[in-house]
């Protein structure tokens, strides 16, 4: 019986983003290169596929409840897999991890907002999260930002000018374009 066998690498992955565990998640990562491996699957594309197909109970991705939870060492691992959805989409708020970063510098106290709050928003931004995305609410990441942390909004418009010049097309889903280039603040 599967109850009996313990939790599944997709269990383990979501504690290890609510908890910053990075041994928890390297080790199941490790796990799944072994078994890919055994099996005769590209190790890499088995980690990407099993972190692209891992959600909690209310439809977050691991990145999501990385970003929530403010684990910034389990984000810095994610980040390395290659093939990981970066702008994943969660099912209540269509939510990407950036929204949720930007949820979680809100929750702190203003002196946290800088070394704790900041840090998590700027490794997804260098990581290429798309700061011009809108959630089920229209809004991007820097519409939720409070607005008297004015670093914060500054580094989400940097980043959505950087994607920009950089002539990223934002994606359109079934309700339009989800951001676009000639949105201002």
């Amino acid at each position: 019986m599967a109850d009996e066998e313990g939790a599944s690498p997709r269990e383990i992955i979501i504690e290890a983003c609510r908890r910053n565990n990075t041994s928890l998640l390297e080790e199941t990562l490790a796990d799944l290169a072994s078994s890919a491996s055994k099996a005769g699957k590209k190790p890499a594309e088995h980690i990407a596929e099993t972190l692209n197909k891992t959600y909690d109970g209310v439809g977050n991705g691991c990145l999501h409840v990385a970003a929530t939870n403010g684990s910034y060492e389990v984000l810095d691992i994610l980040l390395d897999q290659e093939g990981l959805e970066i702008d994943e989409i969660d099912r209540m708020e269509k939510d990407t991890p950036l929204h949720k970063a930007v949820r979680y510098v809100n929750s702190l106290d203003k002196s946290d907002w800088v070394d704790v709050g900041h840090p998590i928003v700027d490794i997804l931004l260098d990581a290429g999260c798309d700061p011009r995305i809108r959630n089920k609410a229209k809004l991007k990441p820097v519409d939720l930002a409070d607005p008297g942390n004015k670093e914060l909004r500054s580094l989400l418009q940097k980043g959505e000018y950087a994607m920009t010049a950089a002539g990223d097309v934002v994606e359109e889903d079934d309700d339009g374009p989800t951001g676009s280039a000639s949105d201002s603040d």
